[in-house]
């Protein structure tokens, strides 16, 4: 008899998957925490979702709705697309993972931009499949670049955008420049997790492109919108991949609560409109006062800056300076990006404080 193992096995690449690990939430003894590592909602959540989580305290021996059609319905509502081509799911990351589940496989490879969400490797390996990077200019996904790397074998091109961390976006017309250089087998995966926070004009969330194609689909999260903690994600895309996908999304892979929060946030328009304004005026005043000769900011469109210093010993230092003032942000370590640290949108008070914190390291100090 061959040789056996003695004990069970996981599939090939599995073991040499570097895992997700999120932001530090740690603080010296007796110093109060600032997070402004997890690119959440300074403003909390909608009063509206809050409304909605409270009114289910009663009904927590429900199941919930399997397909989450009030969400859907929501959804289709606010953004005038059909709900039946909406599949909702445990966070984006949920959706992430059945796309790569059913579109990956053994042989198979996927593209993504250098400094590209770091979800996408994970999921292409635990497909048995193989992810290529294609080096990015000046922290921005090159189309160039995308398309080279682009194989007979390739079956997936993972697209942030905006893209997290260094928070560059393609505008319209470069995203629809991508996808007409993309083989119609190729499922092209539109990632618009920060949608929500945009505020240049020549930017498109992608529904119209989704609508025109058969090899587009839109992912979308509310985790950047103030639920964070209920993980509710979607996606939008052509009948052929909905349906694929719901043969293995989980009947209830949406929480009661957060099909609930999820829709009142999705309807909360007003509530939207103020998170956006309120980072956009931070967004710009942050990028301003840390813009200068030892701390550059490329120019962001989610909900967070990427600092980056004159190398990887001045972002550690200014790291550890913010951390014993209470204030966590983001390394880059895990993104090859030792010299930056990504800082997400707060309050005015915590900008103002990393900007006092970070003058020590470049920063011109704040107007």
């Amino acid at each position: 008899m061959p040789d056996t193992p003695d004990r069970p096995v996981p599939q090939p690449g599995i073991l040499e998957i570097a895992p997700y690990v999120p932001g530090r939430s740690d603080t010296p003894a007796g110093v109060k925490l600032v997070k402004l590592s997890a690119n959440e909602s300074p403003l909390g959540a909608s009063p509206r979702a809050i409304e909605a989580y409270k009114a289910l305290a009663d009904r927590l021996y429900v199941y919930p709705e399997g397909s989450s059609r009030e969400l859907r319905t929501a959804l289709g509502e606010v953004h005038g697309i059909p709900p039946e081509r909406i599949v909702c799911g445990f966070g984006s990351d949920d959706i992430l993972h059945l796309l790569a589940q059913v579109y990956l496989g053994a042989g198979d490879q996927a593209v993504m931009s250098q400094y590209g969400f770091n979800v996408y490797p994970i999921i292409t390996r635990g497909a048995s499949a193989e992810i290529i990077m294609a080096p990015e200019t000046d922290y921005r996904a090159d189309i160039g670049n995308i398309l080279r790397a682009v194989t007979p074998r390739t079956k997936v091109v993972f697209l942030a955008n905006p893209n997290n961390p260094t928070g560059t976006y393609l505008s319209k017309a470069e995203v629809e420049r991508l996808h007409a250089g993309l083989r119609p087998d190729i499922l092209f995966v539109l990632d618009s997790a920060y949608a929500e926070y945009v505020t240049a004009d020549d930017y498109s969330v992608g529904i119209d492109l989704v609508d025109r194609a058969q090899n587009v689909v839109m992912v979308r999260t509310f985790s950047k919108m103030g639920i964070a903690g209920e993980r509710v994600g979607w996606m939008y895309g052509p009948e052929h991949v909905v349906d694929a996908i719901n043969r293995i999304r989980g009947p209830f892979n949406v929480s009661l609560s957060g099909q609930a929060a999820a829709a009142a946030a999705a309807r909360d328009t007003a509530f939207t409109a103020r998170l956006r304004e309120h980072n956009a005026r931070w967004r710009e005043w942050l990028t301003a006062s840390l813009s200068g000769n030892a701390i550059r900011v490329p120019p962001s469109q989610g909900n967070f800056i990427l600092a980056l210093f004159e190398d990887a010993a001045t972002s550690r230092a200014a790291f550890t300076a913010l951390r014993d003032k209470g204030l966590m942000v983001r390394e880059m370590h895990g993104y090859g990006i030792p010299e930056g640290l990504r800082i997400s949108i707060g309050l005015e008070e915590h900008m103002r404080a990393v900007v006092e914190v970070l003058e020590a390291f470049g920063a011109p100090g704040g107007r």
